[in-house]
């Protein structure tokens, strides 16, 4: 296992993560499918492949996920970094979801019961919440740090601009910072390198990657014949922007070096993701020991730099504005003169 500090800070995290979103039993059947059993032989491979670096969120088969890794990790919970995330609606009531003071501190304190542990290492929110002043949930997120109930705090699906105010917000207020933002990424799926890349690059936030392999899609195991299938889970939660035509195009390239490397295309497409300078951490989920142990070999797999120019020409995003026109008025005598 390769290791790597987690954004600005001095939290060393595995480059691999383990994603525990499939443990528990919910209503979407296709995810939330692992049982106690089985979820204890996935989370021992990961400990002992060198991860110490675990996902899950308070939304996830309604808390199950969270119970569920709490009692696997045991003993082993002081050796690893446990991350979750709040936000979603986790009651019937009005003020049981969101990003507001109140649902943090008791979206908070649920999460510690269920995972049987006094403190969350990485403290996620998951996702926006335009009813909620963004000062409101900053200043609830250093509260629950000063009160030594995270360690560190992120943020998940946020746009580059709110992103980038908390932090000023945070920096002026001497407010706990985020060193963290834990994103969709995926080769089919590079909407981030037009600005939140650049955002945390600049400002130190670490990039951590959900859904690496599109919901599945580059896992190889889809074609053009069953991908209609009911009974495969892009059937039954395929909610990914995805231009499914263009991303078998994508695959055949994937496939092709993959046999290449005697390796699979999801080895491919998480290698070509760990290659890429601005990542931190890549979250793996499984829901059996083969697809977890095929994805442990793609920290070993390495492309060739051939390689890795064809999958970044293949599937490189198309220029948005004004970033397209940065690009083209660069002053091309000061470009060569630094060069």
């Amino acid at each position: 296992m390769k290791y790597v500090q987690l954004g600005n800070s001095g939290l060393i995290v595995s480059k691999l993560a383990f994603g525990a979103m499939t443990f528990g039993y919910g209503n979407i059947p296709s995810v939330y499918k692992v049982g106690q059993d089985q979820s204890q032989e996935l989370v021992d491979r990961a400990l002992a492949a060198g991860i110490n670096f675990f996902d899950t969120a308070d939304a996830y088969a309604d808390g199950q996920s969270e119970e569920m890794l709490g009692r696997l990790l045991g003993a082993r919970r002081k050796e690893t970094v446990i991350a979750t995330k709040a936000g979603n609606r986790m009651g019937p009531g009005l003020v049981q979801s969101g990003l507001s003071r109140k649902h943090l501190f008791d979206a908070c304190d649920a999460s510690l019961a269920r995972l049987n542990t006094d403190y969350i290492d990485l403290y996620i929110v998951h996702k926006t919440d335009p009813f909620t002043p963004l000062e409101e949930t900053l200043g609830a997120l250093n509260d629950l740090v000063r009160q030594g109930k995270a360690r560190y705090i992120g943020y998940s699906n946020w746009p580059a601009w709110m992103a980038a105010q908390a932090v000023q917000i945070q920096h002026e207020r001497r407010w706990a910072t985020f060193i963290n933002g834990q994103m969709y990424y995926s080769l089919v799926g590079r909407d981030i390198e037009h600005d939140t890349v650049p955002f945390m690059n600049n400002c130190g936030v670490g990039l951590t990657v959900w859904s690496p392999l599109a919901g599945g899609f580059l896992s190889g195991k889809y074609t053009r014949d069953n991908l209609s299938d009911p009974n495969n889970r892009l059937s039954g939660f395929d909610f990914l922007p995805l231009d499914k035509e263009w991303g078998f195009t994508v695959l055949d390239a994937v496939r092709e070096i993959a046999q290449n490397h005697s390796a699979t295309p999801a080895q491919v497409s998480l290698a070509w993701l760990l290659s890429q300078s601005h990542v931190c951490s890549v979250l793996v989920g499984s829901s059996k020991p083969s697809q977890l142990d095929d994805n442990l070999s793609a920290v070993d797999l390495q492309l060739t730099s051939e390689e890795t120019a064809k999958l970044n020409e293949l599937t490189r995003p198309v220029p948005l504005y004004p970033n397209w026109f940065t690009t083209m008025t660069l002053d091309g005598r000061v470009v060569e003169a630094l060069k």
